[in-house]
């Protein structure tokens, strides 16, 4: 019995028909755009963006850049940057919906909270570095802190205004940075314009209790 031609398949249908696989990979396509994107909070300056449960995309500040500071990373490698955060994330929205956004490698298996610091604690010693849980000092002046969020280590220096965290290669090269940080004592803060003062600066002012001996006057 011959069919009328309202009943024949629409071309769509007869696509899919004729070639399954490739009727598949259009349905495929069009969930993978139809889900929500989502982006994670890690800091003010940090943030994570992912599809469902799958990372992305990360997006990050880069205060060396006051122009352009948002920064759309994936694997470790600066994709786009702009003067907002929106615009990163939309810049992640429309390349990842057309399918010309690099695809984020999984990330590799990270150490345990334990391991970090060990490491971390080793690199201290080479300085005589103290590590506290709030962050490495030397003589009583804090230098900053040090630490790996998936993989990946960061310094933040405690002279940092914005106290952004800083990517570093490991934990060897993350204390490093902190030994080239100049120890001024309390008494040279004194003598300094105010206005020029850190606010971790004016903090060990604050705390700052000078010793008897060396406020005396030396009498003949």
């Amino acid at each position: 019995m011959c069919k009328s031609k309202g009943d024949r398949p629409s071309c769509k249908q007869r696509d899919r028909l004729y070639n399954p696989v490739k009727g598949i990979n259009i349905m495929a396509q069009t969930t993978i755009a139809l889900q929500e994107l989502t982006a994670l909070e890690i800091s003010f300056y940090d943030h994570e963006i992912y599809c469902g449960d799958k990372l992305i995309a990360a997006i990050t500040y880069d205060s060396d850049d006051l122009t352009q500071p948002w920064v759309v990373m994936i694997n470790n490698s600066e994709e786009f940057r702009a003067n907002t955060w929106a615009k990163c994330y939309r810049y992640i929205c429309i390349h990842h919906k057309d399918g010309s956004l690099p695809v984020q490698q999984p990330e590799t298996p990270t150490a345990t909270d334990n391991e970090i610091q060990c490491q971390i604690a080793i690199e201290c010693e080479k300085y005589e570095f103290d590590l506290l849980d709030d962050g490495i000092y030397h003589h009583d002046q804090k230098l900053g802190e040090v630490g790996c969020t998936n993989g990946r280590w960061w310094v933040i220096r405690a002279s940092s205004e914005h106290q952004q965290k800083v990517p570093c290669d490991s934990a060897l090269d993350a204390v490093w940075s902190l030994s080239m940080v100049q120890v001024t004592c309390c008494e040279d803060l004194l003598d300094r314009p105010f206005e020029t003062l850190t606010v971790e600066e004016w903090r060990r002012l604050v705390e700052y209790q000078p010793e008897l001996e060396s406020r005396e006057l030396v009498t003949a």
